[in-house]
């Protein structure tokens, strides 16, 4: 089973207007356990930077204007994709504006069956309690210290350890191990060896030398 983690950074919070993607980041999970393969990529706006969305993700316009447009990279990014489900905390943020790119070029949107959005699970799971990735990164204990600022490929390394513990913690990876790892858990158990309950019971030395030596002490409990 292959599945995409998937975030954006962007220059605002409109799809519907002038805003645009300006980083995306992607880790693959095969079986619910990260592989080597990622989509990292540095797009250029081509527009200005606005001071609330630097303040987030720290990219500038004049940092972002020697990388490719949306329309540069869009064939990479699908071919990572493929037909992957994809894993994205607030998939309606994201799936918004990577369909507002496809649009603007002509291109089919992805469906939104295909999203998991984490933060419609973490609130069934805990509700009431904090969604953020952050909140949810100290939740689990996951060390989420070098996100000084937002970082498409580094949330999405941060999110898939998130997604991982939603859906039931770590140790699903032994559920994934195969019968061999199974059977041979089994074995281990089994050729436990099962030993009589022992019996300690003193000797008369033992004895006589402890009465001997409560004999030398005062107001000893064992006399009571």
């Amino acid at each position: 089973m292959r599945e995409i983690v998937l975030d954006t950074e962007t220059t605002g919070l409109d799809h519907k207007g002038d805003d645009r993607i300006v980083e995306i980041g992607c880790i693959e999970l095969v079986n619910q356990m990260a592989t080597q393969e990622t989509f990292h990529q540095y797009i250029n706006p081509e527009r200005d930077m606005p001071v609330k969305a630097f303040d987030v993700h720290g990219l500038s316009e004049e940092f972002l204007s020697g990388y490719p447009v949306f329309a540069e990279v869009a064939d990479g990014f699908i071919t990572f994709i493929g037909d992957a489900k994809l894993i994205i905390h607030n998939a309606d943020f994201d799936m918004g504006f990577i369909n507002a790119e496809l649009k603007r070029l002509g291109r089919e949107p992805i469906p939104m069956e295909r999203a998991v959005d984490t933060v419609r699970i973490a609130r069934r799971k805990f509700p009431g309690a904090p969604a953020s990735l952050d909140a949810l990164c100290k939740r689990f204990q996951i060390d989420n210290s070098d996100r000084t600022l937002h970082g498409a490929l580094l949330d999405s390394r941060l999110l898939a350890d998130v997604y991982l513990e939603l859906i039931g913690g770590r140790q699903r990876g032994l559920e994934l191990a195969g019968p061999a790892a199974a059977a041979q858990q089994t074995t281990v158990q089994s050729a436990q060896e099962v030993r009589q309950q022992r019996v300690f019971t003193a000797s008369p030395e033992e004895l006589t030398a402890h009465a001997a030596f409560i004999e030398t002490l005062e107001e000893a409990v064992w006399n009571d």
